[in-house]
């Protein structure tokens, strides 16, 4: 298995014209299948089926590649099919959206970012908690998103070396959503461990750390606006399993999470 995913690392890594076809053929080349096809004249020996030896394992392995590479509709597909046989190879999570997602139309700049794409960062980079920035660009690079972004939310951030994931988590879904209100509410939805259409909740201390954060950020969100958000939510909360979830800060009767 091992060997035919390294395979198709190397031919997702080149430039290929014919796609498909000639990541067929590098993976025969690699089972040491050297196919030699006869130009009219030539007194070369013909190959029959036997002796192509094609691993059992190639239909499932193309037939999930297939259905991966439709779900996320990269932008760049030899980089994300590179990334994909790359992660599979080496055990960890592919850069494989959970289902297909049409553009949101609350993002005004093509920055490429989506809940979807997100979602993937945050299952590759969220179980480390920590990251250096070449991990982070890496990842980033994988899921064929522009560099320029990364390294503007690194410098709104003011992150080192090394950056605390759920920090640059919350600033990506804030250049995402485009308020500080609408971010809270996809960061609900993407850590949330209810399924897809359900109430979306999360701890309330992980809600208050990072609209918090958000809020620092912002630097014109007043101290007694934040508590007076946190206050508010306290009531639905104690009924909530310590739990908070969207509609709970999209009541009209929440305080507002920011100036708009």
């Amino acid at each position: 298995m091992r060997s035919i995913l390294c395979c198709l690392v190397n031919a997702s890594q080149s430039r290929i014209t014919s796609y498909f076809q000639n990541l067929t053929l590098i993976l025969l080349l690699n089972e040491s299948t050297r196919i030699k096809m006869p130009g009219i004249g030539d007194d070369v020996p013909m190959y029959c089926s036997q002796q192509i030896n094609i691993p059992p394992d190639l239909p499932d392995i193309m037939k999930q590649f297939t259905k991966s590479a439709i779900r996320t509709q990269p932008a760049d597909v030899l980089q994300w099919s590179a990334a994909y046989f790359h992660a599979l190879a080496n055990g960890e999570t592919p850069p494989v959206k959970e289902r297909l997602e049409m553009p949101m139309a609350t993002q005004k700049t093509d920055t490429g970012l989506t809940p979807g794409i997100l979602s993937v960062l945050n299952r590759q980079l969220g179980p480390k908690k920590t990251i250096s920035v070449d991990e982070l660009e890496q990842k980033w690079k994988d899921n064929c998103l522009p560099k320029e972004r990364m390294f503007s939310l690194i410098q709104i951030g003011s992150f080192g070396d090394e950056i605390d994931w759920r920090k640059f988590f919350a600033l990506a879904c804030s250049a995402l959503a485009g308020n500080i209100t609408s971010a809270m509410k996809v960061i609900c939805e993407i850590l949330t461990k209810d399924p897809e259409g359900g109430a979306a909740r999360i701890p309330f201390d992980l809600f208050k750390e990072l609209y918090t954060y958000l809020a620092q950020i912002d630097g014109e969100i007043s101290e007694e606006q934040i508590e007076g958000v946190f206050t508010y939510l306290q009531y639905h909360v104690d009924k909530q399993n310590g739990a908070v979830q969207p509609r709970n800060f999209l009541h009209p009767d929440c305080p507002k999470l920011g100036l708009m």
